[in-house]
């Protein structure tokens, strides 16, 4: 299990400001993911190093959106004003994670616009509605990765999460801590944002300089 994107969601208005935004700040541009027809989103990423990169995303008029919890969690953070959703783990293999949460993993895929598709299983969607600290995961399906679209210049140096358990209330705290790759979490209280859980920022380490990506409500004060 390893570190695979975090994720920013953002409404269908603003979506392509927000891509134009956090690329000229990573020095990475966006490519267009294309569109998810079974959760009614689509997204742009952008690759960074270590096999990881950046989602934009946002909710479609599409009744997906409103009875899958993938659609449902994008649909809502976009209604609230945007910001990070979440970060994902990928695994060769979901079954202990499927047994672990009692259920199969559901299918995704989205089609790019060169005609590529990709297609993967994901899991933990429904948690991260209610914890948004927790991650979810996932398992390609198919050997194409958003880390290959393009030249990286980028990498995860840090994930800022608001949250008093820091991940005691996962099945999973173990191997997420081992399949961190160097990436530093830095754990605050979640009164620091609000009273809410979930990731506050994202720092790359772009050309050995530091850029903290904030949630778009910038109610994180601590740090730059």
């Amino acid at each position: 299990m390893r570190l695979d994107h975090v994720s920013y969601v953002a409404s269908h208005d603003q979506i392509s400001d927000v891509v134009n935004r956090i690329g000229s700040q990573i020095g990475t541009a966006f490519v267009d993911g294309g569109i998810h027809p079974k959760f009614g989103t689509r997204n742009f990423t952008a690759p960074l190093l270590n096999g990881q990169y950046i989602e934009v995303v946002c909710p479609l008029d599409h009744p997906a959106t409103d009875v899958t919890p993938f659609g449902n969690a994008v649909k809502k953070k976009a209604d609230a004003g945007g910001g990070w959703l979440t970060w994902v783990f990928s695994s060769s293999n979901l079954g202990k994670v499927e047994e672990k949460f009692g259920r199969k993993a559901a299918d995704g895929s989205r089609t790019r616009p060169d005609g590529s598709e990709l297609k993967w299983k994901q899991i933990g969607v429904k948690d991260i509605m209610g914890s948004g600290e927790l991650p979810f995961f996932i398992q390609w399906l198919t050997e194409m990765h958003p880390s290959k679209d393009g030249n990286s210049v980028a990498k995860i140096a840090k994930i800022v999460i608001a949250d008093d358990e820091q991940l005691a209330d996962s099945w999973f705290q173990d191997e997420i801590k081992s399949g961190l790759n160097g990436v530093e979490i830095e754990w605050v209280k979640p009164e620091l944002n609000d009273g809410d859980k979930g990731i506050v920022a994202v720092e790359l380490e772009v050309k050995k300089k530091n850029i903290r990506l904030r949630d778009s409500k910038g109610r994180f004060k601590k740090g730059n």
